[in-house]
């Protein structure tokens, strides 16, 4: 049998392990060992500082505008805005049409009975021309029949009666020669019978000329003169209803004041009523503020207590408001003040105030009070009532913890 023989040993001399492991650093070790570490340490401080740099600051600016304060210890504060002494007064048309002319301009006085502006006229000047040639006619009828009767009509009459009887004294004659022959026998009874009808005819022709004659004589009836009358006024009150038509169209102040606002321009049609105040006029002599109570709030409201206003963005401007009268009918809030957390569905009882000229402010200087401005106002409160709701509700609480209150009882 063969015998397996063992593999030649090795005759290689052996390298140390840790020998063979150890070789020259190439530049990839250096990025991998230096490079690496130093870029995340880098990008680590970098990361820091961007999220130090753009994290959220809390600030507290400090407001455009100061906020107004009360000058009460107890205050009731309202919202208001200013209007017009007379206040704001929406001129429209009551007649639809094309306006032709404004005459006002924003900022002037006018005067009650100023011309605002002005309507097409046209087809009312024409229809004004046919009603006065009715006038005319008319009254020329009410002329014609109180100058009656006509004296060249009166002859032809006369005559016309004349030529009856004429007509008349034939006939009768005639009748009588027939009826003496038809008594001799001489002529037919039917000769006879058109001899009567003929003078019957010419009686009668005589009757009617002779009452033409007399009614023509006796001029026109009084009744007749009294309806011609009549259709005289008729006539004249069409032709004041179309010159008050026409009147309408010039559309007219009728207070004196400041024109306020023009919302019209010639060229522009106009209804009845219109969408939106035409022009808008008010006394800015003096100005009022309307303040909104919110109905919460009415019982802390006393008219004997003083009133401040302060314009919106002048705080340091007051205006001393002087009371003029409630409107008792308690209305939805329409002057609203921008705030998230105000109620939209709160009903507001109205208070007219007059509004001083003098600013008491520290300066003497503010800012000018223009009609539709919003003004916070401070009322002094009347806290009687509050401070009696106060202790009844405090009343009531030590009630229900008392153990021989009305709710403790057993």
């Amino acid at each position: 049998m063969n015998e397996i023989q063992a593999p030649a040993a090795d005759s290689s001399p052996r390298v140390p392990v840790h020998q063979r492991l150890e070789r020259p650093r190439s530049i990839a070790d250096l990025a991998t060992q230096i490079a690496l570490p130093l870029a995340a340490l880098a990008l680590a401080a970098f990361a820091g500082w961007f999220v130090w740099n753009t994290r959220r600051v809390e600030h507290s600016p400090a407001p455009p505008a100061m906020p107004p304060r009360s000058p009460f210890a107890a205050t009731l504060a309202c919202s208001g805005i200013v209007e017009a002494q007379s206040e704001n007064i929406a001129v429209g048309s009551a007649t639809p049409g094309v306006v032709v002319e404004v005459l006002v301009k924003v900022g002037e006085r006018v005067e009650a009975g100023t011309p605002l502006f002005r309507l097409d006229d046209r087809d009312l000047r024409g229809e004004l021309e046919v009603r006065k040639a009715a006038v005319s006619q008319a009254k020329a009828e009410v002329i014609r029949l109180e100058a009656e009767p006509r004296q060249e009509t009166i002859p032809p009459l006369v005559a016309t009666v004349n030529e009856a009887k004429a007509t008349a004294i034939a006939a009768a004659d005639a009748l009588r020669r027939a009826e003496d022959l038809f008594a001799k026998q001489v002529i037919t009874e039917q000769d006879a019978i058109e001899k009567r009808e003929a003078d019957a005819f010419a009686s009668a022709a005589l009757q009617k000329a002779e009452a033409e004659l007399a009614l023509r004589e006796a001029g026109s009836w009084n009744y007749d003169r009294d309806v011609s009358r009549a259709a005289v006024l008729k006539a004249e009150a069409d032709l004041a209803k179309t010159e008050i038509d026409i009147d309408r169209l010039n559309v007219r102040s009728f207070v004196a004041g400041e024109v306020l606002q023009v919302n019209v321009r010639p060229g522009e049609f106009v209804g009845a009523p219109p969408g939106q105040p035409l022009i808008v006029l008010g006394n800015v002599d003096r100005l009022h503020v309307r303040v909104d109570i919110d109905e919460f709030e009415i019982d802390r409201f006393d008219p004997a207590f003083a009133a401040r206003a302060v314009p919106r963005g002048s705080a340091g401007t007051e205006y001393t408001l002087t009371f003029v009268r409630v409107e008792p009918f308690v209305v939805p809030k329409k002057s609203l003040t921008g705030d998230n957390s105000e109620r939209v569905d709160t009903r507001v009882l109205q208070v007219i105030y007059d509004c001083s000229p003098e600013r008491d402010g520290p300066s003497g200087q503010g800012k000018r009070l223009f009609v539709g401005t919003q003004v916070d106002v401070f009322i002094e409160a009347d806290d009687r009532a509050g401070r009696e709701g106060e202790r009844d509700e405090a009343r009531g609480q030590g009630d229900e913890e008392s153990p021989t209150g009305k709710n403790g009882r057993h």
